[in-house]
Order: structure tokens, then C-alpha cells, then sequence
């Protein structure tokens, strides 16, 4: 059984800096494509950061690049995402996605993609 679990989301002020962690099991996690999407109230999924095998790919929303970092461990099977200068439009249930598809340079969910709980961040001004 594959098991995704996020933590270090809360609260936090506008233009401050959070570090979102997942840890993954149950599934080969060197050999996957793994990524971060986000849901904000009345407003669809959408993919936030992606990062494929020995991160030789990785890309961003627009609306996240120069601010957000994703990265991976291989060695202890986590996902991360550092996010800097945090806007009110960050304000989302985060999720860890784990073996996600990805065409035309965009990642999207798949048939076996596993997701986690989430984790909730909220930007106050």
C-alpha cells in the first residue's frame, strides 16, 4: 500500500517563508515523477511544482516560479517544497502527488497517482 503524508503547513504572514515536507512509501520513489498541487477555496486543482527522476526535470506554475522550490531525497524517500515571499494567493490546501505524468513540460495527475491528506496554508496580510 502506498502512503503519502504532507506536514509543515499553518499559518503564516505575507512575504514569510514555509518549508512543506512528504513522505512517501510503498512504492519504487527513486523511479518516479513526484509533484505539488494545491486547491483553494471555490477554485480547481492545479499542478504547483513538479520534479522528475534525479530531478533532471523540474518546473513551476507561473504564478510560483522565483518563489517556490521543490526538491526530493531519494535516500529517505521525501518531497519537499520551499516556498519563500508568501502571497495571500498561496492560500490553498497543499498536496503531494506521487508518480504524476507529464507532457508538453507540465505534470499532470494520472490513473496511479497517489495523493496525500494535505496540508493546509494560509497567508494572512
Amino acid at each position: 500500500t502506498v502512503q503519502v503524508v504532507e506536514s509543515g503547513g499553518g499559518l503564516v504572514q505575507a512575504g514569510a517563508s514555509l518549508r512543506l515536507s512528504c513522505k512517501i512509501s510503498g512504492l519504487s520513489f527513486v523511479g518516479h515523477r513526484m509533484a505539488w498541487f494545491r486547491e483553494a477555496p471555490g477554485k480547481e486543482r492545479e499542478g504547483v511544482a513538479c520534479i522528475g527522476v534525479h530531478s533532471l526535470f523540474i518546473s513551476y506554475t507561473d504564478s510560483v516560479k522565483g518563489r517556490f522550490t521543490i526538491s526530493r531525497d531519494d535516500a529517505k524517500e521525501m518531497l519537499y517544497l520551499q516556498m519563500i515571499s508568501v502571497k495571500l494567493e498561496d492560500t490553498a490546501m497543499y498536496y503531494c502527488a506521487a508518480d504524476v505524468g507529464e507532457s508538453d513540460g507540465r505534470c499532470h495527475p494520472r490513473t496511479t497517482t497517489n495523493w496525500g491528506q494535505g496540508t493546509q496554508v494560509t497567508v494572512s496580510s
